[in-house]
């Protein structure tokens, strides 16, 4: 009985109606003959809310619905959310579907409404954008339904309390593997590059066709074939690449929601993808205060499994990061000399300078390449026109910011490091093109 009532509910007109009987009730305290036509009203009220009622609970289970949600959310990206409903009624009903999304988005008021005609199904779809990584917990998928008489309501409550992770962004992985795997990364900004020199990698000897470069002729293989054969040469595989990622407290600054870390984390999941698909070896490193994880660079099927399980547990410090325990544990366990993608921020010349020594001796080593943000709101702020004194103080603070950015490239340039300012948003395609940047030009 206590779960009849909590499943029945009045609709606004059954509320409405009850307002006119109790305003026919005050006028007959006036005029006496509006007595029995009140009490008329209310009895006929009352009929049709248990004849509606009976029309809907007859039927233990007059309606199926189901929530579908993927197995794990892609951290920044649009996530497809599914709701089914099928209607077992033998007539049509009216819904409102109410679902208790997580917490974490802040959505009090995710509803739909419609109608579904007897024994019809019907698919609802929405999207969620998910800016942290971790649980999320949804509620009850509850839906109220009524009859054409709309005098009251029942509600149904499914798919209670489902919890899914939140894992970067692994939905924007697949889309630059499946555009690495049918050669169109282009179409995504990355940038086609002429491959400078020639690698150095055997693959195979074979017969001369005119264009080939004179300088690959197999002189041996050709006396014993007594016709021209060359070698020929592929792209150098196997080569370390590793993201290194700082989370040290200038990592937390958000940009349209996410933060540096998860911008970092995601582009680094699609550049070890894109290096394992292009055969190179994979690794990954973090480190704040004090050091993180080192997974060893590899190309096993299992390597990316591996790193994306670690991605999925990092959290950005409150301290500033330490650059000597970063060198130190690089130097004893990283031994072959490797790309390094180091993910960091610098808000001034001077940050850089405390840090320039350890990056000196990391380049040295291995060729590194310093990869920072550009503060998009301060250059918007510049390029906004000041006409207040308060208006020329706020560029002009800015204008300072953007030129230490600025002095920060050319002084990593003067050490002989390569590096990267850009925006947020960028940061996966500019990482990309540097990555492929540098196999062109055989640096590594």
């Amino acid at each position: 009985m206590i779960a009849f009532f909590k499943s029945l509910f009045l609709t606004p007109l059954t509320f409405t109606l009850l307002v006119i009987n109790m305003l026919v009730f005050v006028a007959a305290y006036f005029f006496p003959v509006l007595h029995v036509p009140g009490i008329g009203l209310f009895g006929a009220i009352v009929a049709g809310v248990f004849l509606d009622g009976a029309l809907l609970f007859r039927v233990r289970k007059g309606i199926n619905g189901s929530r579908e949600v993927p197995e794990k959310l892609s951290n920044g990206d649009e996530n497809e959310i599914g709701i089914y409903l099928s209607n077992y009624y033998n007539f049509a009903i009216g819904f409102q579907i109410f679902d208790e999304v997580p917490v974490q988005f802040q959505l009090r008021e995710m509803q739909f409404k419609g109608v579904l005609k007897s024994g019809e199904y019907k698919q609802i779809a929405y999207a969620l954008r998910p800016v942290k990584r971790g649980e999320y917990t949804f509620g009850a998928l509850n839906i109220l339904v009524r009859s054409p008489l709309s005098l009251v309501r029942r509600r149904f409550r499914f798919d209670q309390d489902v919890s899914v992770p939140c894992y970067p962004s692994y939905l924007q992985m697949r889309k630059y593997q499946l555009y690495a795997a049918s050669n169109r990364l282009h179409e995504l900004g990355v940038k086609k590059l002429r491959r400078v020199g020639q690698s150095m990698e055997f693959e195979q000897i074979r017969d001369y066709v005119v264009g080939d470069d004179y300088r690959n002729v197999n002189w041996k293989a050709t006396a014993r074939r007594n016709g021209l054969m060359v070698n020929q040469y592929t792209e150098e595989k196997s080569q370390p690449v590793y993201c290194v990622i700082d989370k040290g407290r200038m990592m937390k600054m958000p940009f349209e929601g996410l933060s540096l870390l998860d911008y970092a984390i995601n582009a680094s999941l699609v550049v070890s993808s894109i290096a394992v698909y292009k055969q190179d070896r994979a690794g990954l490193v973090t480190f704040s205060e004090k050091m993180g994880v080192l997974l060893k660079a590899s190309r096993k099927p299992t390597q990316m499994y591996k790193i994306t399980e670690l991605l999925y547990n990092q959290k950005s410090r409150y301290l500033e990061s330490n650059y000597e325990i970063l060198y130190a544990n690089l130097r004893r366990k990283v031994s072959h000399r490797s790309l390094m993608l180091l993910f960091t921020n610098f808000d001034s010349i001077s940050s850089l300078h405390r840090q320039l020594p350890y990056l000196r001796r990391l380049n040295r080593d291995h060729l590194l390449v310093v990869i920072f943000f550009e503060n998009t709101e301060l250059r918007a702020l510049t390029l906004s026109e000041a006409n207040t004194t308060e208006e020329i103080y706020l560029k002009t603070v800015a204008e300072k910011f953007a030129f230490d950015k600025r002095q920060i490239v050319r002084e990593l340039s003067v050490q002989g490091i390569q590096s990267i300012l850009t925006t947020p948003e960028q940061l996966t395609v500019n990482t990309l093109n540097k990555y492929l940047e540098i196999k062109a030009r055989n640096l590594i």
